[in-house]
């Protein structure tokens, strides 16, 4: 692996941004500065951290990162539910958005595992 580029993980989690960001275009207008701002950051921060404590030269920053960017997806998650119960989303979009970061989860819990070991 030459750079977090190649990281599945991070591939994933850029690729939900992007869900993110265009499923938050329904939300209604007076949630721009709100939920969908919320969303869209903590959307944006995992892949973030995901890049950052890869460029780290320490192992423990590097897992530190991981750790910070699986926080910001667990607040998506929250997200999510807060939207899909506001009636924001259709199940179908929660669903679709919610199994999507649970992989994610599972991605960077085994790359945490992994590294640990």
């Amino acid at each position: 692996m030459r750079t977090y580029r190649d990281l599945i993980v991070w591939q994933k989690a850029m690729q939900l941004v992007t869900e993110v960001y265009l499923s938050t275009k329904t939300l209604p207008v007076e949630e721009r500065y709100g939920l969908v701002s919320q969303m869209q950051r903590s959307a944006v921060s995992v892949p973030s951290n995901i890049a950052e404590g890869y460029g780290r030269n320490s192992t423990k920053d590097y897992i530190r990162f991981l750790r910070i960017a699986n926080g910001s997806l667990f607040e998506l998650q929250t997200q999510l539910e807060i939207a899909f119960n506001l009636d924001f989303f259709s199940q179908d979009t929660f669903s679709k958005l919610y199994e999507k970061s649970r992989e994610i989860e599972r991605m960077l819990s085994s790359l945490i595992n992994k590294i640990n070991a």
